[in-house]
């Protein structure tokens, strides 16, 4: 009926259950014994079993041992031996005095500096946690050793680990930083010389037209609007008639990158579309085809406005390997898998290829032995004269389509032009980004692998060359300058000068000095910077984070700005660079010859590392809590200290410290009434005249963190100078004399010897006549060249030597043991 609904009865309801007084109960039993089941349970269906909790597949139980982890102690280092400074004795009549070498611990300022050395880059650290089980109480347990090494494995995203670079090798990059350098200016400097080439200019001129000339040389009546306007104008043709006729078909210079590993060189290779253009000559058929790649382009656009009278730099940004850290690498060479199912379809491939090529064979074999009248069809085919004719080749177009060549969207070569209205040099940049009196748009950004500026040079016609790498950096103090050279502190810090003073002009023009002007008021207007990590070694502006240990600011520093340094940081003040001050130690100070004044308040307290040896247990004594003691060491300013005045010379007699030396570590410490005699022999002098006298303390050579005091001369009192200097006159005199007498008396020694021979030979043959003596002198040199010939032939040994040779101790030497 409509409308009712049937009642849907469960699973253990009584509709589903069997007695076992039905009469079909031995058939249903029978299928169950045929289905495998047992004959016990086919008296009654099973029930619907219990539900169970539902174990986790993942619950896991990672056993660890906990007593494996070791305190190990630091071994001890051995330290050096004193070494006696003691001179040698050059005469035996006069025994100088021992001298007690003076030894010293270098200051924690020094290992802070060492330490500072060493640069370090981002190190990913994956820290893997153990899986927390997940199981109910009274649940079962597994222990899964796998789930441990999955856990313990690096991540697959996990940044890959660099090593830090020490100092050695900051210092190996730097050098072959400098040598890249002044080979690429090399590279420029004769690029830039063929862009004056006559047979270049000649070919180039003929695609500027009279009226594009006329308006890239303005005349000299024009204002000075008008003289600019004219060379945009002139410029935008020649750009637009270079950009029609040039064709880009191979890759210009790239960003040099080092290699991780020296593997990655073995299978580093090299492009086959680079620049081919090695010489005069391949350049002169480069101007003629308009062919090659961008960076000849902008070579011979620069010939080109330099073959119509236009002023014009060749401009190159010189792209040297980085010395730093932070530079990009070489990728690394991706393996080559080919895949099981890739290899299958290989060979069924091959295979069907194979099958192809024989049908083929086969078919030009029936093809060929059939004539062409009697493939026709018609049975007196043979009777007409039919000859098949071939079906015409398709023609191959003549043109190849370019290939694309993917290079960094900023140049490495452009070019600047003269504008003589406002006396300014403007780029133009008519091959890659087609822009015109626009230096920042040429500018990469950092995260360009092919391209970085750090160095920019412009090359004139002259040979001469100017950095204007500040015109095209728009963060040339807080980014560009970082990735110089002549950012490093020490000596490198005037290399780049000394090297751009070899391409200085021979005379300082006017506009020489706009230019110098000009680059110095861009720099000084540079902004500044807007994140944290640019005020690190900003020349002008600085952060108290970023200061070293042995840096301070001056009580009346006044904040310029202040600055956030992150979304729950709190405001950094920003200090200009000239409030920071260099703090030193009193040690530190009184080795540069000046002494804290009295009752100065240190600038700061370093804390103080005490390295203590580990005992036989491998721990330390002490805790880590005891390393600073006693506060912390003070240090000062320059403005605390005042010069030091040594104890004058009184009566002749020098003062000396408890070693027995003065120190003099610069000239100004040398007391009042005495002089420093430097000479080898000046000691040795006064010690002959009865002069008191100090050896003089220079300095300590340190080898490890032990120093060993280095003695450079002595210091006497100044009216007795004159007798020491006559001294060591004739101290130098005897000496000479005494190597002369030492030299004659060899000589006489082997004359003696020579003329002891000859009368040897003249007494043996007294006797004998001079044909013996002529004979013997034959025999003699025939006997000569037998033992020059026997030296040179192979060695007969016999095989006795052999045996003697062997390990066995019962050997009888060649001899048969009884």
């Amino acid at each position: 009926m409509t409308g009712r609904k049937r009642a849907l009865r469960g699973r253990g309801g009584a509709s589903n259950k069997l007695t076992p007084n039905e009469t079909q109960g031995d058939i249903y039993t029978q299928m169950l014994a045929e289905a495998g089941v047992a004959a016990g349970q086919g008296s009654s269906m099973p029930q619907r079993p219990i539900k169970r909790m539902r174990r986790d597949k993942n619950a896991t139980v990672v056993a660890s041992d906990t007593k494996s982890s070791t305190h190990e102690g630091k071994q001890p280092q051995e330290e050096p031996s004193e070494a006696e400074s003691d001179e040698d004795m050059e005469f035996e009549d006069v025994a100088l005095p021992e001298i007690n070498v003076q030894t010293m611990e270098m200051d924690s300022e020094d290992d802070d500096d060492s330490d500072e050395d060493a640069d370090f880059e981002d190190i990913g650290i994956n820290i893997a946690e153990a899986p927390k089980s997940q199981n109910a109480l009274g649940a079962d347990l597994e222990l899964n050793l796998t789930a441990q090494k999955a856990a313990l494995a690096p991540a697959k995203n996990a940044a890959e680990r660099r090593r830090p670079i020490s100092k050695e090798e900051r210092e190996k990059r730097t050098h072959i930083h400098k040598t890249h350098i002044l080979c690429l200016l090399s590279h420029v400097a004769r690029r830039n010389h063929w862009c004056n080439d006559a047979k270049v200019q000649a070919s180039l001129r003929k695609h500027l037209s009279e009226k594009t000339a006329k308006y890239l040389t303005p005349a000299s009546h024009l204002p000075q609007f008008g003289q600019m306007e004219s060379l945009k104008t002139g410029l935008k043709q020649a750009a637009e008639v270079w950009r029609l006729n040039f064709e880009i078909t191979e890759r210009g210079m790239r960003r040099a990158l080092w290699a991780e590993d020296p593997e990655q060189l073995d299978h580093y290779t090299v492009a086959d579309d680079l620049d081919s253009c090695m010489d005069r000559e391949a350049f002169r058929e480069a101007a003629t085809l308009l062919q090659g790649s961008r960076d000849v382009g902008a070579q011979l656009y620069c010939a080109l406005l330099r073959s119509v009278g236009v002023r014009a730099r060749l401009v190159c940004s010189l792209q040297p390997l980085a010395f730093g850290s932070g530079a990009p690498t070489l990728p690394k060479p991706k393996p080559s898998k080919v895949s099981e199912k890739a290899k299958k379809t290989d060979a069924i491939l091959a295979q069907i290829a194979k099958q192809k090529a024989a049908v083929a064979s086969e078919n030009n074999h029936l093809a060929t032995g059939l004539s062409a009248k009697r493939r026709l069809g018609h049975p007196n085919a043979a009777a007409y004269n039919f000859e098949p004719s071939r079906s015409p080749v398709k023609a191959t177009p003549s043109h190849s389509q370019p290939r694309k060549i993917r290079e960094s969207l900023y140049p490495v070569y452009w070019v600047e032009v003269l504008d003589t209205g406002h006396q300014k040099w403007q780029p133009a940049d008519p091959v890659v980004t087609h822009t015109f009196w626009k230096p920042k748009s040429l500018e990469p950004p950092i995260t360009d692998k092919e391209n970085s500026m750090s160095y920019v040079v412009a090359f004139d016609a002259d040979g001469s060359a100017r950095d204007v790498t500040v015109r095209y950096a728009k963060a040339y103090a807080a980014k560009t300058r970082k990735l110089r050279v002549d950012a490093v502190e020490g000596d490198d810090s005037e290399w780049w000068r000394r090297v751009m003073k070899l391409y200085r002009p021979r005379w300082t023009k006017d506009l020489d000095q706009i230019e110098t002007n000009e680059l110095a008021g861009i720099e000084m207007r540079e902004p500044m910077p807007r994140n944290v990590q640019d005020f690190k070694g900003h020349p002008v502006f600085a952060l108290e984070r970023h200061m070293r240990r042995h840096e301070v600011l001056t009580p009346d520093a006044t904040p310029s700005g202040t600055i956030n340094s992150g979304p729950r940081g709190a405001l950094e003040k920003i200090y200009r660079r000239r409030d920071v001050r260099v703090a030193k130690t009193v040690d530190k100070w009184y080795r540069l010859g000046r002494e804290v004044k009295p009752n100065e308040i240190p600038a700061k307290w370093l804390p103080k590392k005490v390295r203590r040896k580990p005992n036989r247990f491998g721990d330390d004594d002490d805790d880590d809590d005891n390393d600073n003691l006693g506060g912390g060491v003070p240090i000062y300013t320059e403005d605390q200290t005042e010069l030091y005045e040594p104890p004058p010379v009184r009566n002749g007699r020098v003062p000396k410290n408890k070693f027995g030396n003065i120190e003099v570590y610069v000239p100004s410490m040398v007391p009042k009434g005495g002089v420093h005699i430097v000479h080898e022999q000046a000691r040795r002098a006064a010690f002959l005249a009865g002069i008191d006298h100090a050896p003089a303390l220079t300095g300590f050579d340190f080898k490890g963190r032990q120093g060993t005091a280095v003695l450079s001369g002595i210091v006497v009192a100044s009216e007795f100078a004159e007798a020491i200097y006559a001294i060591v006159d004739g101290l130098g005199d005897l000496e000479a004399q005494m190597e002369e007498e030492r030299r004659t008396l060899a000589a006489l020694k082997m004359w003696r010897r020579f003329m002891m021979g000859l009368r040897i030979r003249e007494r043996i043959w007294s006797g004998v006549s001079a044909e013996e003596r002529h004979a013997a002198d034959k025999e003699a040199e025939a006997e000569d060249a037998l033992d020059a010939a026997m030296e040179d032939a192979p060695s007969d040994a016999t095989e006795e030597f052999d045996m003697m040779d062997g390990d066995d101790s019962d050997a009888g030497g060649g001899f048969l043991v009884e």
